[in-house]
């Protein structure tokens, strides 16, 4: 079979499978999983070589890894330094405890053991987040919780992945070959970040200042693949150097654009990586294996489910949210595909173990959602509806994203920031970017006109945009992108000018000001004060103006693509200022004689 045929399988079989489970609640991984059992060697054996594919699509890992370097920012880990390393190391160290007793107690080698327990420890991000997501308790205090686990899990398997390869090499190797082996790991990781804490900054901000998209994902990929590459030239693993390079630049300017590059080939190749793990999944195990399979399911489910229950309630969760975290993160995670892979490539697990741990790991995915939703009944049966005990979003999650930097968007920031309130600055230009950061401002490289990089600004959790782009047409873009993918995003807008303005509001954005509207009114104000007018009298003018151009512009906006009658209404409301103008000093005229004004 051609590759090109094969890539069709692939990709018809995500298109089918992936919206479908999660119209049914199941979630994106499980279609994935369900997927390549369907088309692989234990379904309609539409693709057989597993390994190949298993290899190749590794890669999705990769950058998943980098995404994740991406998101641990000092600032945020330190917000969240309790909540991580407190609740997070225990739930990883208490369920390997427990897990490797058990494993060993069946017959595992001790070391063996711990491996199958750590992996076992570990939960599925992508899973958890994305029902969290659907159901929107991302800001509750069990999904607050669950963030924060996941986190911690996600930095642990970096060390385990990295020391695997060492483990399986150093079981026949001499001392000295062991500790030149280490020595050469330890030299290239602190190459990694020596060499990227000085390069990559200065790379990126020559490549920004091409203006070329493609290059700049192209060099997004680069990183990745390079410092992949330098790690499993030392034999550590790949993802561990793609760890590095993110964590390297997660303070950098261009943090979103990269995220923004690299997140859609991320869940394309995560999306594949799922898929094989389907196809290698062995369906023959349940058949033969049934009772054993059912009962280390059952046995993950319930230990990881009472160990989160526990930590819950230790960490002052209310028992309704204690349930809730237990209830959404006792399954086993996309790591363990990982761990287990690499695990058995080193020879420190056999292939029948894997093939078994594989299943119950997909089928503790499976079970995850029913496990939810019994939890979300019981509650309901209980209370009118679930209690949700809800808390502030942290810190580095804000609620204003500003798009664009430029004069108008620095205005609104020097505000915002003299009051504390955080905010996102996305800014196209690198020059701009460049020449803010002198002044101390936090500030990030994009185009705000890319849905991936409003996603990576967290668009989706933010109340507020400001759109004060410059140019008129990425202004549209970026308005019409966030209207569309983010409704309930407020949008503030600035027009350039009154066609500008009715283009806007085409896109029903209702809060809009035109740039040059308050400074000529002011400006104006001062003309008539210096013509001898009072400032009562001059005050009125402007208030009257403004009135009746707001007015014009709302009832003009459906006829603002005909020239025409533009030019007539134009003609039409200038008449009927002047008019207004008059009347307002016949008015006052009549006021200040006694007489009763006309009518």
């Amino acid at each position: 079979m051609s590759v090109f045929a094969e890539a069709a399988i692939f990709l018809a079989a995500a298109v089918i499978a992936v919206p479908l489970f999660r119209r049914l609640g199941l979630g994106s991984v499980l279609g994935y999983l369900i997927a390549g059992i369907v088309i692989g060697p234990w379904g309609l054996q539409l693709v057989i070589e597993v390994d190949n594919i298993l290899h190749f699509a590794e890669f999705g890992v990769v950058l998943l890894l980098f995404i994740i370097g991406l998101e641990l920012q000092p600032a945020r880990l330190w917000v969240m330094r309790k909540s991580v390393f407190g609740l997070g190391t225990l739930q990883v160290a208490v369920s390997t405890l427990i897990l490797a007793t058990a494993a060993h107690a069946m017959g595992v080698p001790v070391l063996t053991a711990v491996i199958v327990a750590f992996a076992l420890s570990l939960s599925s991000t992508a899973f958890a987040l994305q029902m969290l997501a659907e159901k929107h308790q991302l800001n509750t205090r069990h999904g607050r919780a669950a963030f924060s686990i996941l986190l911690f899990q996600d930095m642990a398997v970096i060390p385990l992945l990295a020391l695997m390869p060492l483990m399986g090499a150093g079981a026949e190797a001499s001392g000295a070959s062991t500790l030149w082996a280490t020595a050469k790991a330890l030299l290239a990781i602190t190459a990694v970040i020596v060499g990227g804490h000085f390069l990559l900054h200065h790379v990126l901000r020559v490549i920004a200042a091409t203006g070329v998209p493609e290059v700049f994902t192209a060099v997004a990929l680069l990183i990745v693949v390079g410092t992949a590459l330098i790690m499993e030239t030392v034999g550590l693993s790949m993802g561990l150097g793609a760890f590095l390079a993110g964590v390297l630049v997660a303070d950098s300017e261009y943090r979103h654009a990269l995220e923004a590059d690299i997140e859609p080939l991320k869940g394309l190749m995560l999306g594949l990586f799922f898929i094989a793990v389907g196809m290698s999944v062995n369906i023959g195990l349940i058949a033969t294996e049934f009772a054993l399979v059912i009962a280390l399911v059952a046995g993950l489910l319930l230990a990881k489910f009472t160990i989160l229950l526990a930590l819950g309630k230790l960490s002052s969760l209310k028992i309704q949210s204690a349930f809730s975290l237990a209830s959404i993160i006792p399954q086993g995670g996309e790591f363990a595909f990982v761990i287990f892979t690499v695990a058995v490539g080193t020879g420190l697990m056999t292939a029948g173990l894997s093939e078994l741990l594989i299943l119950v790991v997909t089928l503790s995915m499976a079970a995850t959602p029913l496990i939810f939703a019994l939890n979300e009944g019981v509650q309901t049966a209980l209370k009118s509806s679930p209690t949700r005990e809800y808390e502030e979003p942290a810190a580095q999650e804000n609620d204003v994203i500003i798009a664009g930097f430029g004069r108008f968007g620095q205005i609104v920031a020097r505000i915002l920031r003299a009051k504390k309130i955080g905010f996102t600055a996305l800014e196209a230009s690198s020059e701009q970017v460049d020449f803010v950061k002198r002044f101390g401002n936090k500030i990030y490289y994009g185009d705000a006109s890319r849905i991936e990089l409003l996603r990576a600004a967290k668009a989706d959790q933010a109340k507020i945009l400001v759109l004060a782009i410059d140019d008129v047409d990425a202004s549209l873009r970026t308005a019409k992108i966030a209207t569309q993918y983010f409704p309930h995003l407020k949008i503030f807008a600035r027009a350039r000018n009154r066609k500008h303005a009715y283009q806007l509001m085409d896109l029903g954005i209702t809060l809009i000001w035109r740039e040059t509207l308050l400074s000529s009114l002011d400006i104006t104000k001062g003309v008539l004060l210096s013509l001898g007018m009072s400032k009562t009298e001059s005050e009125r003018a402007i208030e009257t103006f403004q009135a009746h151009d707001e007015k014009r512009l709302a009832e003009h906006h459906a006829m603002h693509n005909d020239e025409q009658k533009m030019i007539y209404l134009a003609q039409k409301a200038a008449a009927e200022l002047e008019q207004i103008f008059e009347e307002d000093a016949a008015d006052e005229a009549a006021k200040s004689t006694g007489e009763r004004p006309t009518m």
